[in-house]
């Protein structure tokens, strides 16, 4: 059920996405700067790690994923954990390497959170779901084919383009919780709700409507790298959706 090179890539991915991500938030790099860095950075990885882990970076589209039946349940533990793991050591990082030790700028807790929390909770899942509906569209049911990794960088830096003044736009619980414990959001109680629950939602609502408008269709889904043999081919197993 574990495999070391799945945990890595996802460890990585989720460093890189954390570390470039957060770091434009904290370099004062504007908004499209921010959106971009995030974008950029997963475009990177999907190409690099996609054949390894799906580079999934984000437990919302591993959850999804396994909701699809894409992945297993036992798998998705072990990359919420690289992902968590990955995004602590990324904010580590920052924290080390700023001066002051201030990455308040990095963090994703936005302007919705004291005033509306349901507004911002609802955000959050808006923008998963659409991160984690162009995933199952596009690399999930391999129609995307090589541009696959383009589509998923793009809907990520135009979720953060279109959510960041409202709620920091992090739709990734491992993003969020990485900064959070080192600004002191991670004692907001909130910020469980709203960045966790949220993109969970919106997931499982994506997850859903992926199986609604596949039902009757046969949908090629990739068998994960932690689950093929290291000395074959990653091999594609078809599932058939039924309504």
């Amino acid at each position: 059920m574990f495999n070391s090179k799945v945990f890595v890539a996802e460890l990585i991915g989720t460093f890189a996405l954390t570390f470039f991500g957060a770091g434009a938030g904290v370099a004062k790099a504007g908004l499209l700067g921010v959106a971009l860095a995030h974008g950029i950075a997963v475009l990177v990885f999907v190409y690099a790690y996609g054949h390894i882990s799906g580079a999934h970076v984000n437990p919302a589209v591993t959850f999804g994923l396994a909701l699809n039946g894409a992945i297993k349940w036992g798998q998705a533990i072990f990359y919420w954990i690289a992902q968590f793991l990955g995004a602590v050591i990324a904010a580590f990082a920052l924290n080390t390497f700023t001066p002051g030790g201030d990455i308040s700028g990095g963090a994703t807790v936005g302007s919705l959170t004291g005033a509306a929390p349901f507004l911002a909770l609802t955000v959050e899942a808006l923008l998963a779901f659409f991160l984690v509906n162009t995933v199952l569209h596009t690399a999930v049911a391999g129609k995307g084919g090589n541009l696959a990794g383009v589509a998923i960088g793009l809907t990520l830096t135009l979720n953060i383009l279109a959510g960041g003044p409202l709620t920091g736009a992090s739709f990734n619980p491992a993003r969020t919780f990485g900064p959070a414990l080192f600004t002191g959001a991670a004692a907001n109680p909130m910020t469980y709700v709203i960045y966790f629950i949220g993109p969970l939602l919106g997931a499982a609502i994506a997850a859903g409507v992926f199986k609604f408008l596949n039902s009757s269709e046969k949908v090629a889904v990739p068998v994960p790298a932690g689950a093929a043999s290291t000395s074959k081919p990653a091999a594609k197993k078809t599932a058939t959706r039924r309504r």
